[in-house]
């Protein structure tokens, strides 16, 4: 993996990550293919709404189809057939998200499957063999979430733990896979900076920023990107782990994060909630019924070209797949435009300009911050 800054803007950067399946232009968004594919979509949709990196779902996969089937029938690119970059998650959260049902020890996790009930541990060393397995290009070192909310003393744990399996996935990574740490340290300042001194030491190719979408307040999460901002290493991509909606992308672009990923666009078109320009529409209002607008006005995509606002209110309704489909295609297609329109305003040093023009077409107002 090679990383090259092209223009900056105060902290916001635009930037360029490469590797052999192809380059990837930051900020980026990468949508989530938990199954080892972003629901609703193929993998040519994908391409067309501007993709350049999908994530995968490490516990998810090791479960099923199983991380060793995956590897003997050609690695999650070609079981998918998604060429391009792929980064997989450690399956920390999602371990984390099991709550009573982990015990966590010094050596890894004991977890039972949500499928079959099967007893599973996994340790660091797993949990990078299994993303090996996979074929990912990016390799997530395998963390403890730390709970929100939770004492000093708790997050100065689980922090330190990450830490020791952070060094444990280091040792463990053979592949020619990127290999990424993830800063813990709950909403602690000094428990984030000792996480991340501790990661530089070992020495990761890029740094991701964890535990800031487990329920914290948006000042909370602010003030932890705002402490690291000046702090996280200027040479490396920065990925901010799990945070997705466009105004909480576009403040974190402001703080130096190049990456970003979420469910939030395929899981809310699944629901009826379409991510616009203008905001939100919730395509099950009954003013849709016939409203022959298109889903957003500012959109070039194939469903806002070709598909009217009553047309999708009446596929929600009557619960037709090609209603779920058609959403999902239309948000991850805005959420790449928008990616693309922060990068050009940051390449053409308008990125002010852009912050204005966002907060506006909102009716919000601009939070304070480095521009």
């Amino acid at each position: 993996m090679k990383f090259n800054i092209n223009q900056t803007s105060e902290f916001a950067r635009n930037a360029e990550i490469q590797f052999e399946r192809g380059n990837i232009q930051t900020p980026a968004f990468m949508p989530v293919g938990t199954n080892g594919t972003v629901k609703g979509l193929t993998v040519e949709d994908l391409k067309l709404t501007g993709s350049e990196i999908i994530l995968g779902n490490t516990y998810h996969l090791m479960l099923r189809p199983g991380d060793e089937a995956v590897r003997d029938l050609g690695g999650l690119h070609k079981f998918s057939n998604w060429d391009r970059p792929i980064l997989t998650d450690s399956g920390g959260f999602q371990v984390w998200s099991l709550g009573d049902l982990v015990k966590i020890s010094e050596e890894g996790v004991k977890f039972s499957s949500p499928y079959d009930g099967k007893k599973i541990f996994m340790s660091p060393e797993d949990s990078v063999k299994i993303q090996e397995n996979l074929g990912s290009d990016i390799v997530m070192a395998f963390d403890e979430c730390t709970d929100y909310p939770s004492t000093y003393e708790q997050a100065k744990n689980s922090m330190e733990l990450s830490m020791r399996w952070a060094k444990r996935c280091k040792d463990a990574h053979q592949s020619q896979s990127a290999l990424f740490g993830i800063v813990q340290g709950g909403m602690y300042e000094d428990l984030r900076e000792q996480s991340l001194k501790a990661l530089m030491e070992i020495d990761f190719d890029g740094i991701a920023l964890g535990g800031l979408s487990v329920g914290e307040s948006k000042e909370e999460k602010t003030k932890i990107l705002a402490f690291m901002a000046d702090k996280l290493p200027k040479d490396k991509p920065r990925y901010l782990m799990g945070v997705g909606k466009p105004e909480d992308i576009v403040e974190a672009v402001r703080y130096g994060i190049d990456m970003f990923d979420c469910v939030l666009p395929t899981r809310n078109a699944r629901n009826g909630q379409l991510i616009t320009s203008t905001g939100v529409v919730n395509i099950r209002n009954a003013p849709y019924k016939m409203s022959e607008d298109p889903v957003d006005e500012n959109c070039d995509c194939k469903v806002c070209k070709n598909y009217s606002r009553a047309y999708l209110n009446h596929l929600d309704r009557t619960n037709e797949m090609l209603g779920s489909m058609l959403s999902s295609y239309h948000n991850i297609y805005y959420y790449q435009s928008l990616m693309r329109d922060i990068r050009d305003s940051i390449k053409n040093n308008k990125f002010a300009n852009f912050l204005k023009d966002f907060y506006n077409m909102r009716n919000l107002e601009m939070p304070d911050g480095p521009i």
